[in-house]
């Protein structure tokens, strides 16, 4: 049965969870993040560091997906990928990013808007090695983003790594394997308001400073 658009466009809530001032944020975008992504984590909010990050390639089309946050700091925010996929080569050719979190049990997302460099290597090692065995064999196994015949390439991959690492509680890190760092020049902080009126709290990077303003929604 095909979803009546009348449908579609009814579907609506009226946020009230809570409110987001100025003088209520931090003055460091960062310390604002800490606080927002603990609150999600008391939450219990399911894959709280699961994030949308869009990138573009060399003709300016972009292309977005989920990926998972792995660490963040006052440099930037951290996730591991395989440099060899889409999202790699567009990289490699442009390395501006945009990312967002959602968290609708709180009624809030946050954008973050950056330049995306590469992990140093023992950076991207420790914690290659700090995943399950599984998940090691998993970045060997997967030509990400490629055309395969059909899934049964990556189950004989996978058996096929299994027998070659069976005596190794690691396996070594591919080449093509490791984590970028998002560097943010901006950073949005949006809770959601009553009727549309959403709070939206803005922070953009003016040399080593932070402004801070307030965007209509």
């Amino acid at each position: 049965m095909k979803v009546n658009n009348q449908t579609i466009a009814a579907l609506r809530e009226d946020y009230r969870a809570k409110t987001l001032e100025i003088t209520d944020v931090h003055a460091n975008p960062i310390q604002q993040f800490n606080e927002w992504f603990q609150e999600a984590l008391d939450s219990q909010i399911k894959e709280a560091n699961a994030m949308t990050i869009a990138t573009v390639d060399a003709q300016g089309k972009p292309a977005a997906r989920i990926v998972l946050l792995k660490g963040f700091d006052e440099n930037g925010f951290i996730f591991y990928t395989n440099y060899d996929s889409r999202k790699g080569q567009e990289l490699a050719a442009n390395p501006n990013i945009a990312v967002v979190f959602l968290w609708k049990d709180l009624e809030r997302q946050i954008r973050i808007e950056g330049i995306a460099e590469k992990v140093t290597h023992e950076i991207s090692l420790n914690y290659f090695h700090s995943r399950p065995k599984g998940s090691q064999i998993g970045a060997w196994a997967s030509p990400q983003s490629q055309v395969i015949p059909d899934r049964s390439i990556l189950e004989q991959n996978v058996l096929d790594l299994k027998e070659k690492y069976k005596d190794a509680d690691h396996l070594p890190i591919p080449s093509h394997w490791g984590g970028y760092q998002i560097k943010p020049a901006l950073i949005e902080f949006w809770q959601g308001r009553s009727s549309r009126l959403h709070d939206r709290i803005c922070y953009t990077l003016e040399g080593k400073t932070w402004k801070i303003e307030r965007l209509a929604p």
